[in-house]
């Protein structure tokens, strides 16, 4: 891996967003009209949308770029950019971190939005701090663009990377903690909770709503998924190939 090469992978990225509109404003806008949603169906039970609102930060960033990053991840292997992009000294880490230093930018934005309406527009009431209420949600926005760089080396076409999210997020939100707390699940339920990265994404969400802010709890949580992101990362780079057989 070479920092230049990265940053150079990251500045092509970034410019390829900003001639893509539609992709952007569904990125950005996208979490906080889902949560608005939310609040709109929770309108007459406020303290029901205090108690899943935190969550939802975690969650739909997540599942939104994961479907954005799959498919761009496979649109580049399938037309033979990839391939040609590795003619240059560039190693595979190279072409996944500069895609995920992009990203990184767009969640920055993308969480500085929608946790601003929730918190000043929509009346989510937290007790911890919102600066770490935003940096949480900046990691799960990156939480799901490294499980999307991952996933995308098992599809062979755009129709399967967008089948991946299913399998691969859904059993997620299911058992994250955001329709049932973690600890009423059965056994084996809860035991798969716990290896799976978005229980640790919600987590770290509701630390911080209930007030447990990073040094105590919420930031052990947040750290977890930091780590989930450097696994996919580096699993991605082993599993990447150059081309769509």
């Amino acid at each position: 891996m070479t920092l230049r090469v990265t940053f150079a992978m990251t500045a092509r990225v970034i410019a390829q967003l900003r001639r893509d509109h539609r992709t952007v404003a569904m990125l950005i806008v996208m979490p906080a009209l889902l949560v608005s949603l939310m609040w709109w169906m929770f309108q007459d039970s406020p303290a029901t949308f205090d108690r899943v609102g935190g969550p939802l930060l975690a969650v739909f960033p997540s599942i939104i770029m994961f479907i954005v990053t799959s498919v761009a991840t496979l649109r580049e292997r399938s037309t033979g950019t990839l391939a040609r992009l590795f003619t240059m000294p560039m190693g595979k880490l190279d072409f996944l971190l500069g895609y995920a230093l992009a990203f990184a930018l767009i969640a920055i934005v993308q969480a500085v939005v929608v946790v601003s309406i929730a918190l000043y527009a929509l009346d989510l009431d937290i007790r911890g701090d919102a600066w770490q209420l935003g940096v949480v949600a900046v990691l799960d926005g990156i939480l799901g663009t490294a499980l999307g760089l991952f996933a995308s080396a098992f599809a062979a076409t755009e129709f399967q990377a967008v089948q991946l999210m299913p399998a691969v997020m859904i059993p997620q939100l299911l058992l994250c903690g955001l329709l049932l707390p973690r600890d009423q699940l059965p056994g084996v339920l809860h035991a798969v909770s716990d290896v799976l990265p978005l229980s640790y994404a919600v987590d770290a969400v509701a630390g911080v709503a209930r007030g447990n802010g990073f040094g105590e709890g919420a930031g052990t949580d947040a750290l977890i998924v930091a780590a989930f992101i450097l696994a996919a990362l580096t699993l991605g780079a082993a599993t990447l190939r150059r081309r769509t057989p």
